[in-house]
């Protein structure tokens, strides 16, 4: 069970660090890690409110466009 979420959690941030940081991309990817959590059996109240507090520290974030995942 653990070995299958980190592999997807894994290649999830592994997609994202080649790819330009979109609102688009990071709502793909908490997609991707929302379903990784869930089919790992957390509690959907628990990921949910993860979704959500990861979400709202985004919120209102700047990102630049020449800026990457992978980058500081």
């Amino acid at each position: 069970m653990f070995e299958n979420l980190s592999d997807r959690l894994s290649k999830t941030f592994l997609l994202m660090k080649s790819k330009q940081l979109t609102s688009e991309n990071i709502q793909s990817a908490l997609r991707e890690v929302r379903l990784a959590l869930l089919e790992a059996d957390v509690n959907f109240k628990v990921v949910k409110e993860f979704i959500a507090k990861v979400e709202e520290q985004l919120v209102g974030q700047e990102v630049e466009k020449a800026l990457t995942a992978s980058q500081p």
